[in-house]
C-alpha cells in the first residue's frame, strides 16, 4: 500500500465504487463474495455510492443486487438519479452551440455520434442517426456494431440529430480503434476549447474504445460531491474506487483513494492505496480495511 498519512483521517461515512473493472470481475460478474463484502461495510453505517460509465438502465441491476440506497451516478458524473422513483437529480447541460459543435466534429472525422438522453421513463436510452441491420450475437463484431448488438432496443433513431440536437441530451460517446479515438478527443479539446469533459476509455465489456463527451466540470466527482453533499458528508470523509481514467477525479477528490491492481496505470499512479485485482479479491480487501479504519 502506498498510502502515507499526513494528518488524522476522519471516519469514513461514504464507499464510492466504479462497477466494471471494480465491482465486476473479468467475466461481468459480482460474487456472492463482493456482495457479502459490501453488506458488511452498510452494517457498520457507512453509505455506499456507485459512480459508473453505464447507463443508468444498465447500472441498475448492479444497484439491486447490492441492496443500495444512495443516488445512483452514471454516464461518469453527467447522469444522477434516485432509484426509488427514477427521479433526476443532476442532468448536465452543454453551453449553447457546444453541442452542435460536437456533433459536427464526429461526423467531419467519421464516427456515427451516440447521445445519451434522460429518457428511462419512455423506454430509451440513447439516440443514433440510423441503425444498421443487426448483424446477429453470433457475428464477431466489434465497435458500433458490437455496442448496438446488445443495445438496439434502446435506441431512438432521429437522423436530424446532428443538425438539430434532439432534447435532453446530457452526454454522448463515439466508438472506434484506441487510435482513432485519441485523435477524437484532442479534435474535440481543440474544437471546443474549455467547454468539454472528454475521456477516452475501453469498456471491459466491448472490445473498441469509447471517447466519452460531457460538458465541461462534469465528472464522477462532481455528481458524487451533488450526493455527498445533501447528505452533509464532507469529501474528506469518502473513500472512493476505481480503475480507469475516468475515476482519477474522484480518487484524487476523496479522503482516500484506492486503485484496483488492474487500474490503469495513470490510476495507480495516483492512488493512495492499491488492493488486489477485481478477480483476486479486491473490494473484499477495501472492505476490511474499510472495517479496520471503524475498529
Amino acid at each position: 500500500m502506498k498510502y502515507t498519512a499526513t494528518a488524522p483521517r476522519r471516519p469514513v461515512r461514504l464507499l464510492v465504487l466504479d462497477v466494471d473493472g471494480t465491482l465486476t470481475n473479468s467475466c461481468h460478474e459480482i460474487t456472492d463474495a463482493t456482495c457479502a463484502a459490501i453488506a458488511s461495510v452498510r452494517e457498520r453505517g457507512v453509505r455506499v455510492m456507485l459512480a459508473t460509465g453505464r447507463r443508468y438502465r444498465d447500472a441498475l441491476p448492479v444497484f439491486q443486487r447490492l441492496h443500495l440506497d444512495v443516488p445512483l451516478v452514471t454516464a461518469s458524473g453527467a447522469l444522477v438519479k434516485r432509484v426509488s422513483d427514477h427521479a433526476t437529480l443532476f442532468k448536465a447541460e452543454f453551453a449553447p452551440g457546444v453541442l452542435e459543435e460536437v456533433l459536427r466534429l464526429v461526423v467531419s472525422r467519421g464516427h456515427e455520434p451516440i447521445l445519451y438522453a434522460d429518457s428511462f421513463a419512455d423506454g430509451f436510452d440513447f439516440y443514433i442517426r440510423s441503425l444498421p441491420p443487426a448483424t446477429g450475437v453470433a457475428v464477431d463484431v466489434r465497435g458500433l456494431a458490437e455496442y448496438l448488438d446488445r443495445n438496439r432496443l434502446l435506441a431512438r433513431v432521429d437522423p436530424h440529430l446532428d443538425s438539430v440536437p434532439p432534447p435532453r441530451v446530457f452526454a454522448g460517446f463515439a466508438m472506434g480503434t484506441h487510435g482513432h479515438m485519441r485523435a477524437l478527443e484532442e479534435c474535440l479539446d481543440a474544437g471546443c476549447p474549455g467547454s468539454l469533459s472528454l475521456h477516452t476509455i475501453r469498456s471491459p465489456r466491448y472490445r473498441d474504445w469509447m471517447c466519452e463527451i460531457a460538458p465541461a466540470g462534469v465528472t464522477k466527482w462532481s455528481g458524487v460531491l451533488s450526493v455527498a453533499n445533501a447528505l452533509g458528508i464532507d469529501p474528506d470523509e469518502i473513500w472512493a474506487v476505481g480503475d480507469d481514467v475516468n475515476d482519477l477525479p474522484m480518487l484524487l477528490g476523496a479522503g482516500r483513494g484506492i486503485a484496483m491492481g488492474n487500474a490503469a496505470p495513470a490510476v495507480l499512479a495516483v492512488a493512495n492505496d492499491v488492493v488486489a485485482t477485481h478477480d483476486e479479491g479486491g473490494i473484499e480487501q477495501v472492505a476490511a480495511m474499510l472495517l479496520a479504519e471503524l475498529s
